[in-house]
């Protein structure tokens, strides 16, 4: 890929525009959907529970979330109109158990202990004041709830070559300092390793990520 393309990817992964952020959100989907459900699968969903998505892409894989437990609700919440416009869409079956929210990316427009579960895959590198986001997840976790966070490790995101475009990245030390300095008291580290395609062309690539169980 020239730098050009690279650049454009790397924005649209940040922040999916247009017809081409619709491409992306699709194949965003596609390459994430196995971190995405090891992080639901780490949230251990009870029945009535209020669930939030942080950065909820084109919500493809909602179904399975909504399927894991009963009278379920979901908050899905996007900096992108594009992603929010499209998960609408793609999640019409589900719209009396699910909402989708704009939002401008720092402040949650959410009361205080308002969820259960609150899980997040690949959007802390875009964090711009990562402490003050974390804290306010914090606020709106229910003081017994769970927060997910899941994000591939500096050693494998060095490797790719859209990094160098607005990208913040950590390895399992440094992000476990950042929570550190949050509210949050407790964690458990989860390292995971798959094969995944590469979003920049067909050859397949060792991804290495990370799973985050925080709590109050």
């Amino acid at each position: 890929m020239e730098k050009e393309e690279l650049k454009i990817l790397a924005q649209n992964l940040a922040n999916p525009q247009g017809e081409k952020g619709i491409e992306i959100g699709e194949m965003m989907n596609a390459t994430n959907i196995s971190m995405t459900l090891e992080s639901i699968k780490t949230l251990v969903v009870d029945d009535d529970q209020q669930i939030l998505e942080i950065g909820h892409g084109n919500a493809a894989h909602l179904k399975s979330i909504i399927s894991l437990a009963k009278n379920l609700r979901y908050t899905g919440i996007d900096i992108s109109e594009t992603m929010h416009n499209e998960a609408k869409r793609l999640n019409k079956e589900f719209e009396s158990q699910a909402d989708f929210v704009l939002y401008e990316g720092s402040k949650l427009p959410f009361q205080d202990r308002a969820f259960d579960k609150i899980f997040t895959v690949n959007t802390v590198y875009f964090w711009e004041n990562p402490v003050e986001f974390l804290n306010e997840i914090y606020r709106v976790l229910k003081d017994d709830g769970t927060f997910v966070l899941t994000f591939g490790q500096r050693e494998f995101m060095e490797k790719l070559p859209f990094m160098e475009y607005d990208f913040i990245l950590y390895n399992n030390s440094e992000m476990e300092e950042l929570i550190s300095k949050s509210h949050f008291k407790r964690m458990k580290t989860s390292e995971k390793e798959e094969e995944i395609k590469s979003k920049t062309g067909n050859e397949t690539i060792q991804r290495i990520y990370t799973i985050l169980t925080i709590k109050k």
